[in-house]
């Protein structure tokens, strides 16, 4: 079993969750059940994910997590290019 709390990409998604929290905290209220909450979601998947696959067994299942990390963070990219041109 890895420890996530070593890892520096977790450290990394963790300090990008409190970016993303003070950013989406500047959105508009009428945006609280659109991109604030996708955006939040999306960012807390990241380190999520990762944290979860650190506990699998197997490298197979370890990397499926990632992939799903990976997955998140593409989607808070699009959800912040979006935001932009809002």
């Amino acid at each position: 079993m890895r420890n996530f709390r070593k890892l520096n990409v977790w450290n990394d998604a963790r300090q990008l969750v409190k970016d993303i929290y003070l950013i989406t905290n500047t959105f508009p209220t009428s945006e609280k059940f659109g991109l604030i909450s996708q955006s939040n979601r999306a960012v807390i998947s990241i380190p999520s994910n990762i944290a979860e696959g650190c506990a699998k067994d197997s490298q197979k299942d370890f990397i499926r997590f990632l992939q799903i990390s990976l997955d998140s963070a593409f989607e808070l990219e699009s959800h912040l290019i979006l935001s932009c041109d809002l």
